[in-house]
């Protein structure tokens, strides 16, 4: 990869979409012994999409969200990311085997490389962590009134931890990256 870009910094992005809902997640909370503590559990059934690419390396991460999944939103996924990135960097974007990352109508910026994990081994992606992050930390135990509501925690959520110094290099951390290095 290197070799094709010799005049670029070569960084290894993680991709991945994840579904977040009105039909909640419900998790652990502290409570005195002997209590039963209530949870809240939504179970109504609107949902919007977080796509997101994470450097674990830097813990440089890009996020958006979208209704649906599909090629259009992905196309205007990638062409976003590849804005972001600064002119001396080029993304190795590693992301999973989902058919709108194979269409042939998928445009990819110049200064992104696809490469496809091995079929179900979503273990290999370390975004995946991120998500349950997301969901452990800032969307169980919780109700929303609408898809307006459901965005706006998710942005929040989004940003409250990728501006957390350290938090997506450690929750995205990887010993494979490292040994591979």
């Amino acid at each position: 990869m290197t070799a094709a870009h010799p005049d670029k910094r070569v960084l290894a992005y993680f991709q991945d979409e994840a579904r977040f809902g009105q039909k909640g997640v419900l998790a652990r909370v502290w409570a005195r012994r002997n209590s039963r503590p209530t949870a809240v559990k939504q179970t109504q059934y609107d949902y919007l999409y977080a796509f997101g690419a994470v450097c674990p390396e830097t813990g440089d991460s890009v996020g958006m969200i979208a209704p649906r999944v599909d090629t259009d939103v992905m196309n205007c996924f990638l062409k976003q990311f590849g804005a972001t990135l600064p002119a001396d960097v080029h993304a190795l974007m590693i992301l999973d085997n989902a058919g709108w990352h194979h269409c042939k109508d998928l445009v990819v910026p110049a200064n992104v490389t696809l490469l496809h994990l091995p079929p179900r081994a979503p273990e290999l992606n370390p975004i995946e962590r991120l998500w349950l992050w997301l969901k452990q930390h800032y969307w169980a135990n919780r109700a929303y009134a609408d898809y307006d509501a459901m965005v706006n925690a998710i942005a929040a959520a989004w940003k409250a931890t990728v501006e957390e110094p350290g938090r997506v290099s450690s929750v995205c951390h990887a010993p494979y990256l490292v040994r591979a290095n």
